[in-house]
């Protein structure tokens, strides 16, 4: 069954005929008023009337083709709340609808006009009444395409019986909503279509070039007269069919939106524009026609197909083809005129008839072009009817003419037989007003931007760098190791360079992988392990848990980077056996066991270096979707190797082994469970998660390794400092963490913790913590030092906490890269701590590869990185609205339904997806999938992903969801790419975002986001946004692009409405 059979069966037959028509009381009272235009606007709600108590009549109209309501508009209707519609018999037989079509939707079919008339109060019909249809109309409501200047008579005969009248002709194109109301646009769209296929059936030629061994043939040129929406749906039409396509109007703002299609804009040179009010093109001068028939004449020469479509409104149409172009056209071409209702563009044209000049043109002045597409003009012109209808629809449930709606009051004609002045589109809102000294500032700053002095800038930016070189090279005297302190160098150095090689769409398993190898905190938990098959001392006891807090990083770290990084594979690439290149690293550890077991100890160096080199190669395949998953293993190799030299020289009795062992099992497994349980949508918390234990990890550790010295040595100066650097970093980066676990994963509220002094509390915070530090390196007592590093884990901790809880759930992506970054941090400490390069370079590397991510973070987001790192610091609350205050205009947005949705996506020839995190949210990402299955195989689309490198809750987290989906990488584009081909799209989906796609990043200086990257979507013929709700995204700011002209809003559940089309593909 039908949707609108399903209608029928939940409302049932209801009957739909009364004697007495209670809007036609309404409207009209007792007896007409005097057929005089009103002298005064009418405002206000002029008449109301329950919906339920009306009837809605659909006749059969006197010239074939069209109906004004199709099967499924009645169904919408009845859906809507009205009582009851009538069809005559045979009203859909044209454009194939069958009398029980609309039965089954809930209308009530009668066998004449007349009883349509009677028993309805409300008439829908395609074209103006007959005068028959006039007198049977009287005092009811007529809703249709009037035309009034051209039918003057049927006007007068309607205002006489005291009918009300709205013409959709007269529709105010410069509303926005009033897009989903617009009969002559989409009317005119077939118009265009078909004047195209007309014409090629008489043109007697292919419209595509041909190179055959018979012979080549040249691409037809057509030329387009009139670039409005018939016009531009026929510049679309025969650039499909392979023409050469030209266009030429006397708006040249037209001109963009015809290349746009793939066309040609011919210009004219002379200064004059011919947009005039509303939306419409004005009568030009004459010197403007003079140049334009010059220049016409010469491109008409060779034109095998001319469609034109030029129209003035209420006037004759404009003469564009004069005699003598028609004479230089070549023999065999075709001139289709759409103006011939209006005495056509060619005043030769016979409206309704075909015919060849002599000279072997041929001239088209077909008059029924919708009606020869008559099911689909039939549709569009019901839905745009009925929306209009249901628009006047009151909160109450009534049917109310509100004449300061402007779609209602741009349409209508008559009021109870009183003629409505003509509506006068609102002004355009007046220039702003810029005082003079406003424009002397103004000019004073673009002299100061001008005038930049080049030697103050570079020696400003030289004194910088000096600076920090002199610091650096100052901090470097403390390091007491000199090889130490080369290794981190030239770590940090070759980290940054193989992080920044890593592509956008994989960012997600760069956080994971590096998450993983951040593990190597357990080398340095296992070189403080002893005791046998238990810990005996605090600093064991500290080693064991740095080992099983490592192992479960290690072992969930790795499993949900090969989880990621399988779900980029295509179903098409070819098997991979990358776990083979396990080998070489196991040949390299039999060979340094068998070299360990004679006594060789020459390799003990070698093993840290592997490692090392391990961990940086499986960073560096990600470099490309090819290697990725190989990088995968090489990090493991590297890791392994780590933990295998570790074991060789720390020297463990079998007991020990055997707990180190244990303990490495079991948080292996650990890891392994939890890792099996991720979804994609949970991989930010779960990635916040594991940064924690390596953050308590490294707490251990230098724990560990203060006990282990106490009552020895003194330890310098410099090894005192890498202890407490480790355990404040590790704490912080482990109570952050967890407080960003908590916000992403909504046992904690996403706004952020706004305390009173917030500032001084963190200032505070971070002095005790270097106070806590000097004590810890100046005091020589052991309960001091234990003091001090003890304030050195609870007062960062209770920091990271805090900084982090002062940070909105918008800012979380940021603060996940920001603690990636410090758990590197924590290990390079620990490997100064323990003299052990291994960790140091691992360190670099990760620390490196979090700061990196932060910084393309922080400029996707607009984020200021310095505010980031200290925790929301010197942001300020937005300030209360003055009592009184104004809110900005009200905006008005256009809403549709699947079914348009569905609509638009099957017509496209180029549909750009553009997630957020809304579908992250709803887990739309399969359904997502099938439709671009089935736009793609089904209806021949191009489907395209954009994907803003912020889009989700961490760096990729969109790309990896989408590549779970089954959706090939190699349709995912990035910002920069997917922003040169948005021109080209011709439907742009977009689900859940909100920030990445707002144009006042651009276009307004003063909004909270001006200046970040975003996705263009508003250059797209269509945009159409899937969200919840008109509400802001996280930046809590207005998005001017639902308000534009060529955008649409789906509203509701993504997963559901994507389900829904889907379905209906």
């Amino acid at each position: 069954f039908s949707p609108a059979a399903r209608v029928a069966s939940r409302i049932g037959q209801r009957p739909a005929a009364r004697l007495a028509s209670p809007l036609s009381a309404s409207f009209a009272g007792d007896a007409p008023p005097p057929q005089t235009a009103q002298e005064d606007e009418p405002v206000g709600l002029q008449f109301e009337v329950p919906l339920a108590q009306l009837t809605v009549g659909v006749p059969r109209e006197t010239r074939r083709g069209r109906v004004a309501v199709s099967p499924e508009n009645v169904a919408q209707l009845r859906m809507g709340g009205v009582g009851g519609v009538v069809v005559q018999a045979g009203a859909g037989f044209d454009a194939g609808f069958t009398d029980t079509a609309y039965e089954m939707a809930g209308a009530e079919v009668v066998q004449g006009a007349t009883e349509v008339y009677v028993r309805s109060d409300v008439i829908m019909k395609v074209h103006a009444p007959s005068e028959m249809e006039v007198h049977m109309l009287g005092g009811k409501t007529l809703i249709c395409q009037v035309q009034a200047a051209k039918n003057a008579k049927a006007v007068e005969g309607m205002a006489a019986n005291g009918a009300t009248v709205f013409d959709m002709t007269t529709l105010s194109r410069t509303l926005s909503r009033g897009q989903a109301f617009d009969t002559l646009s989409s009317q005119a769209n077939l118009a265009g279509y078909r004047a195209v296929v007309e014409g090629v059936h008489a043109l007697r030629r292919p419209m595509a070039g041909m190179m055959t061994s018979a012979g080549r043939l040249r691409p037809a040129k057509v030329m387009v007269l009139g670039a409005g929406v018939a016009g531009l749906q026929a510049v679309q039409s025969a650039k499909n069919m392979g023409a050469q396509v030209f266009a030429f109007d006397v708006r040249s703002v037209v001109a963009e939106q015809v290349e746009s299609l793939g066309g040609k804009f011919l210009f004219v040179d002379t200064g004059e524009e011919g947009a005039g009010a509303g939306g419409y093109a004005k009568e030009m001068s004459p010197e403007w026609f003079e140049r334009a028939r010059a220049m016409l004449e010469e491109e008409l020469a060779d034109a095998d197909l001319v469609v034109t479509t030029a129209l003035v409104p209420n006037r004759p149409a404009p003469e564009l083809l004069t005699e003598r172009m028609l004479q230089a056209m070549p023999r065999g071409a075709v001139v289709v005129d759409m103006a011939a209702e209006a005495g056509g563009n060619y005043k030769g044209t016979r409206a309704g008839k075909s015919f060849t000049t002599d000279n072997g043109v041929t001239i088209i002045g077909y008059t029924d072009l919708p009606d020869r597409v008559a099911p689909v003009a039939s549709s569009f012109y019901g839905n745009n009817l009925v929306k209009f209808f249901q628009s006047m629809e009151t909160s109450e449930g009534n049917l109310g003419v509100d004449m300061d709606d402007e779609a209602v009051r741009s349409t209508a004609l008559l009021l109870r037989g009183a003629r409505v002045p003509p509506f006068k589109p609102p002004p355009p809102p007046p220039p702003l007003k810029i005082t003079k000294l406003e424009v002397e500032e103004q000019a004073e700053e673009e002299e100061e931007v001008v005038e930049v002095d080049p030697r103050a800038e570079t020696l400003k930016d030289a004194t910088h760098k000096a600076g920090l070189l002199a610091a650096s090279t100052l901090a470097a005297t403390a390091v007491p190791n000199g090889p130490m302190l080369n290794v981190f160098v030239l770590a940090n150095i070759v980290g940054q360079r193989v992080v920044e090689g890593v592509t956008h769409a994989l960012h997600s398993p760069l956080m994971s992988v590096t998450n993983a190898i951040s593990g190597m905190t357990v080398v340095g938990g296992l070189y403080q392990m002893g005791g046998g098959a238990f810990p005996t001392t605090v600093t064991e006891w500290c080693g064991a848990a740095a080992v099983l807090l490592s192992a479960v990083n290690i072992a969930g770290g790795s499993l949900v980077t090969h989880k990621m990084l399988d779900m980029f594979r295509r179903p098409d690439d070819p098997p991979e056996y990358n776990e083979l290149y396990l080998l070489p690293a196991a040949a390299v550890g039999a060979g340094y066991l068998a070299s360990k077991a004679l006594g060789w100890d020459g390799m003990d160096a070698a093993m840290p270096i592997l490692s090392g080199l391990g961990c940086i190669g499986g960073i560096n395949a990600l470099s490309s979707q090819e290697t990725a998953r190989l990088g995968n293993v090489i990090g493991l190799s590297g890791i392994g190797l780590g933990l295998l030299g570790t074991f060789a020289t720390a020297g463990f009795d079998v007991p020990t082994a055997l707990q180190a062992s244990a303990l490495l099992g079991a948080g292996g497994l650990v890891g392994y469970q939890v890792a099996q349980k991720i979804s994609p949508t949970e991989l930010p918390q779960t990635v916040a998660a594991f940064h924690s234990l390596v953050g308590l990890a490294a707490c251990a550790t230098a724990a560990g390794d203060f006990a282990r010295h106490l009552g020895g040595a003194p330890l310098d100066a410099f090894h005192n400092f890498a202890i407490y650097g480790g355990m404040a970093i590790g704490a912080v980066t482990a109570t952050g963490s967890l407080i960003a676990f908590g916000k992403l994963n909504g046992n904690l509220p996403s706004s952020p913790l706004a305390l009173p002094g917030r500032d001084p509390l963190n200032a505070a915070m971070a002095a005790a913590t270097l106070a806590g530090g000097a004590g810890f390196l100046m005091t020589g007592e052991p309960g001091m030092a234990a003091a001090a590093l003890a304030a050195g884990a609870v007062v960062p901790g209770l920091l990271g906490a805090h900084m982090t809880a002062s940070i909105g759930g918008a800012d979380m992506p940021v603060v996940i890269t920001l603690l990636n970054s410090y758990s590197g941090w924590a290990l390079c400490s620990e490997g100064f701590m323990m003299d052990k390069p291994l960790l140091t370079v691992v360190g670099a590397l990760i620390g490196s590869s979090g700061w990196m991510l932060t910084s393309v973070m922080c400029k996707g987001m607009n984020r200021d990185l310095k505010n980031v790192i200290l925790g929301g610091w010197g942001a300020k609350a937005a300030a209360p609205k003055a009592e009184g205050a104004e809110d900005g205009p009200l905006l008005a947005h256009t809403e549709i339904n699947v079914d348009d949705a569905v609509e638009r996506l099957k017509l496209a020839d180029k549909v750009v997806v553009v997630p957020g995190y809304g579908l992250a949210v709803a887990n739309a990402q399969a359904d997502v999938a099938e439709i671009t299955r089935r736009l793609t195989k089904d209806h021949g689309v191009e489907v395209t992903f954009g994907v803003h490198p912020v889009a989700g809750r961490m760096p990729g987290q969109l790309n990896v969801l989408l590549a779970e989906a089954g959706i090939p990488y190699d349709v995912v584009y990035e910002l920069e790419e997917i922003n040169e081909k948005m021109g080209d799209a011709d439907v742009v989906l977009v689900i859940g975002a909100n920030d990445v796609v707002n144009s006042a990043a651009e276009d307004d200086p003063a909004s909270a986001i001006a200046g970040m990257p975003v996705i263009q979507v508003w250059k797209a013929n269509n945009v159409v946004f899937l969200k919840r709700s008109m509400g802001s995204g996280y930046a809590g700011i207005e998005n001017p692009v639902f308000f534009k002209d060529n955008t649409d809003m789906l509203l509701g559940d993504a997963k559901d409405t994507c389900s829904k089309i889907a379905g209906a593909l």
